[in-house]
């Protein structure tokens, strides 16, 4: 049989086969006189065998070291691993699954955060948030979503449970508003404005106890390259208001212990 025959038979492509020849799965057969490949049953079985084993999701490799142990026992132990990693896959599918069913059911409901997907925790976190038209309201979440993404769960937790109080307060909320309002208006100030120093420390004043035990060490870590970029993501004014607000919570912060 020529390439495209074997090839046809099988139910691969000639490319497949040449692949396989370069990776040493299947031996080349003689050569013709004219230089066509001559290809034997020997070959077909092999090669759909080799289809049988990757179409169960065995990688190239584990083929290789399959078909170099004739006794089967490197198949029954591939077959194994193959079982167990399909399995965590399954409960890896049917946990995304989940989730994607609560956020379908949230956007048919309305309630999905325009930061888009986010956990459950700072979903409900932000429905516990009153409306703002604040643009600096508006980075706050998506410094959220952005912390959303990168805390481990535990901490995801903790965080979110220290400020669903002082969300669902309305006398705290009202006080975080004003506060976003005041660095709004910052947006196109100097970095000597007067008002930097006293927003500073009323923001760092109005932040939880709680959330400055989260926060850590990391609190003054501003010269690391997401500290920078961190500050780099607000206007100069504003940018010296957060640094400011750090400082003071870093103070306060070796102040408890």
């Amino acid at each position: 049989m020529k390439i495209g025959e074997i090839a046809a038979l099988v139910g691969v492509t000639p490319r497949t086969v040449r692949h396989y020849h370069h990776l040493g799965l299947l031996p080349e057969p003689e050569r013709l006189p004219n230089g066509y490949r001559d290809y034997g049953l020997r070959h077909a079985v092999t090669l759909a065998r080799i289809r049988r084993l990757t179409e169960l999701g065995l990688g190239l490799g584990e083929v290789r070291d399959v078909l170099a142990d004739d006794a089967g026992r490197e198949l029954s132990e591939v077959l194994e691993e193959l079982d167990v990693d399909l399995a965590r896959q399954e409960a890896a599918i049917a946990d995304r699954r989940a989730r994607l069913a609560v956020l379908r059911k949230q956007a048919r409901e309305g309630r999905l955060p325009s930061e888009g997907p986010v956990s459950p925790e700072l979903t409900g976190l932000f429905g516990a948030f009153a409306p703002s038209d604040s643009p600096m309201a508006a980075k706050d979440r998506e410094h959220l979503a952005l912390l959303d993404s990168l805390v481990e769960p535990e901490q995801r937790e903790e965080l979110y449970a220290a400020l669903r109080p002082f969300a669902e307060d309305p006398g705290f909320a009202g006080h975080v508003q004003e506060l976003y309002e005041r660095l709004d208006d910052l947006t196109d100030a100097q970095v000597d404005d007067p008002r930097i120093g006293p927003l500073a420390g009323d923001l760092a004043a109005s932040m939880p106890e709680a959330m400055i035990a989260l926060m850590g060490e990391g609190l003054h870590e501003t010269d690391s390259p997401f500290g920078e970029a961190f500050l780099a993501d607000f206007a100069p004014a504003q940018a010296a208001v957060v640094r400011q607000m750090l400082t003071a919570l870093s103070a306060r912060a070796r102040g408890r212990r």
